[in-house]
């Protein structure tokens, strides 16, 4: 007998029906899967788990119960994993026959306060209808995890590409593809924004301004949150393109990681250059040394909202 759940219960070999059962079932067996099967072969109710629980101090609504066994829903949290090692004892399991069956957290993290990256108004406003006219939403509920930024600058100090490769994130729903967008101070053509893997540019437009462009980022596969993707993307900028002597990346949400690096033509390193750290804090201007060397680095670990960016000329650094 197993008094404490006051339930007959009977052995073979020294080993429980219901054990033998269980360890009988694919090791890739759901973590529903699994708890259906205890409950079923142990032939007890939801509602005596639930008051069991209770009991031991790790209460679990007879819903959640409900939604654990049907694969509804998926135990998350440090309450949670408990009342799950409490059940595999209830159950008389092993010890982490359930646990092991969890796999990965399904659930996004703490997401933060989300905020335009820049204090401009009317830039936020282009961006707004920019995404509109693309078909996104705005603010774009995807968050960034991981942003490698590679900015290539050629001779006289003009930026060639910028090349991106990011872990993306989606918070809610299912999302089939990702906003993006070039700002300038003024007016220009559109630069050529290019896939490189992880899907495709489905939608390019232009915002009347000539200070915002955009483009959709079609991904290989629809992700459902918290699931992520990574993708890869390039901007390249025409001849005609106005001459700018500074590179960044904006986030909306908090990135667990941010890395930009800068290279320079070896011909025309520059004689000075300011890393710039903008945030709803305000702006942190930091003077960077190449220091013989033709390319700069700068990481972000828990950063955003918020902007980071470098910046550079030739001669005397402006006051």
């Amino acid at each position: 007998m197993y008094a404490n759940l006051n339930l007959g219960y009977s052995h073979t070999e020294g080993v429980s029906v219901m054990e033998k059962k269980i360890s009988d079932a694919p090791e890739n067996s759901s973590f529903a899967q699994a708890l259906s099967a205890a409950i079923r072969s142990r032939g007890v109710t939801l509602s005596r788990l639930h008051a069991r629980l209770a009991e031991r101090g790790n209460p679990v609504s007879m819903a959640t119960l409900s939604y654990w066994r049907s694969g509804a829903r998926h135990p998350e949290g440090a309450q949670s994993l408990a009342a799950i090692a409490e059940l595999e004892e209830l159950l008389d399991l092993d010890e982490g026959v359930l646990v092991k069956r969890l796999g990965p957290t399904q659930r996004t993290g703490p997401l933060g306060t989300t905020a335009f990256p820049f204090d401009e108004e009317v830039t936020e406003r282009y961006v707004r209808d920019t995404f509109l006219a693309m078909g996104a939403s705005y603010p774009d509920p995807n968050r960034e995890l991981s942003i490698h930024v590679v900015t290539d600058v050629g001779p006289a100090g003009r930026v060639l590409r910028r090349t991106a490769r990011v872990l993306t994130q989606a918070t809610s729903g299912v999302v089939s593809a990702v906003p993006y967008v070039e700002m300038t101070d003024e007016p220009t053509p559109p630069p050529d924004f290019i896939a490189h893997g992880g899907g495709r540019i489905s939608t390019r437009y232009s915002h009347e301004s000539g200070q915002v462009h955009g483009f959709l980022f079609e991904l290989e596969k629809p992700i459902t949150a918290p699931a992520s993707a990574l993708i890869e993307w390039s901007v390249v900028y025409p001849e005609v393109f106005p001459e700018v002597h500074d590179t960044g990346y904006g986030v909306a949400f908090q990135s667990r990681e941010m890395l930009m690096w800068t290279r320079f033509d070896p011909d025309h390193v520059p004689d000075w250059c300011d890393e710039v750290e903008a945030t709803p804090a305000g702006e942190v201007v930091t003077p960077r040394s190449l220091d013989g060397v033709q390319s700069l680095h700068a990481i972000r670990r828990g950063f955003g909202p918020g902007a980071l960016s470098m910046r550079w000329g030739y001669g005397e650094r402006p006051n």
